[in-house]
């Protein structure tokens, strides 16, 4: 089952696990289109994506008129999306913006990340190679622009990778952080959700799933 954190006549917020993709297609066995479907007995409309691999908070359209207003409404400034990361390594400050682009379909384009590192730490190693230490940081995020992947080229460009990230990150550390700390997938995740409604703006939260 997959948590919903919250509903009205327009949408659902829900807690997507990690591991789930969030469309169907050709040899994808589930998906957040397909399984949330069937859990609520209707059909669903996406508004946004998260990586397969990247869990949590993500809104879900009841209704093409939803779909479409919710579209745009995250699409803009007024829908605030936040994360957390474990990362290998560490940034250049405690707190700043990367303003680096992002290339998308054979085009660069501008992509704006804030960050503020919450928590630092070395993990002691040894193996049959050596021994070492292994820099973590627990890392919150918060994205002005969404481009695929942006967050996970935004901090490995900054030489402080996402835990467990294959594509954009470090394998050779990765290999060593699945080895000693036992870290299998990447570590991110949307952790908090600021939306408008009726009501007034009002703020979603789930727990960090990871910590150091």
């Amino acid at each position: 089952m997959i948590p919903i954190i919250y509903e009205n006549n327009e949408i659902f917020i829900i807690d997507k696990p990690a591991g789930l993709a969030v469309q169907g297609g050709q040899g994808v066995v589930h998906s957040v289109d397909r399984d949330f479907a069937e859990q609520t007995g209707q059909k669903v409309y996406l508004v946004h994506r998260l990586d397969k691999d990247t869990s949590g908070l993500m809104v879900v359209a009841k209704n093409p008129v939803a779909a479409g207003k919710w579209t745009k409404l995250i699409g803009s400034k007024i829908v605030k999306k936040e994360y957390a990361a474990l990362c290998a390594g560490k940034m250049p400050s405690k707190s700043g913006v990367i303003r680096e682009e992002v290339v998308q379909h054979g085009d660069s384009k501008a992509a704006v990340t804030h960050y503020q590192v919450e928590k630092e730490c070395t993990v002691p190693y040894e193996t049959e190679n050596g021994s070492g230490e292994i820099p973590l940081c627990l890392i919150k995020l918060q994205l002005e622009t969404g481009r695929m992947h942006q967050i996970r080229i935004h901090l490995a460009k900054n030489n402080c990778p996402i835990a467990g990230d294959d594509q954009h990150g470090n394998f050779k550390m990765n290999k060593l952080l699945k080895k000693v700390c036992k870290i299998k997938r990447l570590q991110l995740a949307a952790v908090r959700l600021t939306i408008p409604l009726d009501e007034g703006e009002r703020m979603f939260e789930v727990s960090t799933p990871f910590s150091i």
